[in-house]
């Protein structure tokens, strides 16, 4: 196999940081380096950094910048926002989660059913998507919290977070409020966001899937939502998320929200169009399977299992030709055992260990998804050859 360029496709792990996000967290760093709780200017001009990023953060949203809670990423949001209710509300309690949700929201969940806490995981489709009808047939009286995924890490499929805020809208008019809180860190910047419109109290956000730094992401939290923190300390982010914040991390937080205001619409069109491009070119090989629902998926998401070949075995080949993808979640990398994910859509283990997911971003070219696609073909046929 020819080497080449680098081609990185594994941005649903986390994407190259954008030159205006490095512009504005080197100025962070150097000059707006105060502490933003400081009253002198050098801690005005910090916390004025953090306000412009929780507005451009918020009208990515169409939320008020109050509602915007700073964090250090995906994982404490998606804790803070599961914990922090039910520590509110009690642990004695029942919460509806999906079956294919990013270990960030098992993980807190199971844990906080060791503790008291009722879990139901309601299983999905044949394409990674749990239906309304099925979120609403799974609550309880005691149902306080339901937390769905808006785009699944693995197979990018879009759940019907619309249609669920509706039903538990509906129910909170009629009886106990259920909280409804979204992990949208694969969805941002993808697809349009609206919790307020949807119903949705708490959603989480992550920077570094956005072409922004990593250890920083965001909570939105409706107004009116109480939360217990996790952490005890001083009043920062409202006295939700205690101490002193990642100025330089908001900054970058903050310009890849302004990237998302000014080009989503065109960026997630151009990956629309480049991840059709190598499904097409993938789908001419072969004995393979592409997970990857048609429609109702994310732009950015192909994931495809190749029969006969593991999935860790093919990433490595196509490494040697500069063309970095991944086997599934980054979180689960090392893990031997196949994805909960595909085997949760009815995969046999043999076809999840043969999956590889290639994920898109703004800077992925057309000429990257041809040569990824001519390479795949010749590393598959290779390796097959060598198990025969």
């Amino acid at each position: 196999m020819t080497a080449q360029a680098e081609i990185y496709l594994d941005n649903a792990a986390t994407t190259k940081p954008h030159p205006a996000v490095v512009e504005a967290m080197a100025r962070a760093l150097t000059e707006e380096f105060g502490n933003p709780s400081s009253l002198h200017g050098k801690g005005l001009a910090a916390e004025r950094v953090l306000q412009d990023a929780r507005r451009a953060v918020a009208r990515t949203l169409d939320v008020a910048p109050e509602e915007i809670v700073f964090t250090s990423g995906g994982t404490e949001s998606n804790s803070l926002a599961l914990r922090g209710v039910v520590k509110a509300l009690g642990p004695a309690r029942h919460i509806v989660t999906t079956a294919i949700e990013h270990s960030s929201v098992l993980t807190p969940l199971r844990r906080l059913a060791e503790e008291g806490c009722a879990v139901t995981e309601v299983p999905v489709d044949g394409a990674g998507r749990v239906s309304a009808a099925q979120i609403e047939a799974a609550l309880r009286p005691e149902t306080i919290l339901v937390s769905v995924m808006a785009v699944n890490n693995e197979l990018g499929s879009i759940q019907p977070i619309e249609a669920i805020g509706r039903i538990l809208r509906a129910r909170g008019a009629t009886g106990r409020p259920v909280y409804f809180h979204v992990d949208a860190v694969q969805a941002w910047g993808k697809i349009p966001l609206r919790p307020r419109q949807w119903g949705v109290d708490l959603m989480s956000l992550s920077a570094h899937k956005v072409h922004g730094p990593k250890g920083v992401g965001a909570l939105y939290v409706r107004r009116g939502i109480h939360l217990v923190p996790l952490l005890g300390g001083g009043d920062q982010e409202g006295g939700i998320r205690p101490g002193t914040e990642n100025v330089p991390g908001i900054a970058g937080l903050g310009a890849a929200a302004s990237l998302i205001l000014s080009e989503a619409e065109e960026t997630a069109g151009r990956m629309t169009g480049l991840r059709d491009q190598l499904r097409r070119a993938i789908e001419q090989l072969p004995d393979v399977r592409v997970n990857t629902p048609a429609d109702g998926a994310a732009p950015h998401i192909l994931n495809v299992s190749f029969a006969g070949v593991r999935g860790e075995t093919l990433l490595h080949r196509l490494e040697m030709a500069g063309i970095y993808t991944s086997t599934g979640s980054a979180c689960h990398a090392r893990d031997p055992q196949p994805s909960h994910v595909l085997l949760a859509i009815g995969l046999p283990p043999e076809h999840s260990r043969s999956a590889l997911r290639f994920s898109l971003s703004r800077f992925t070219t057309p000429e990257e998804i041809a040569a990824t696609g001519a390479a795949v073909a010749e590393a598959v046929r290779e390796l097959r050859a060598l198990i025969r």
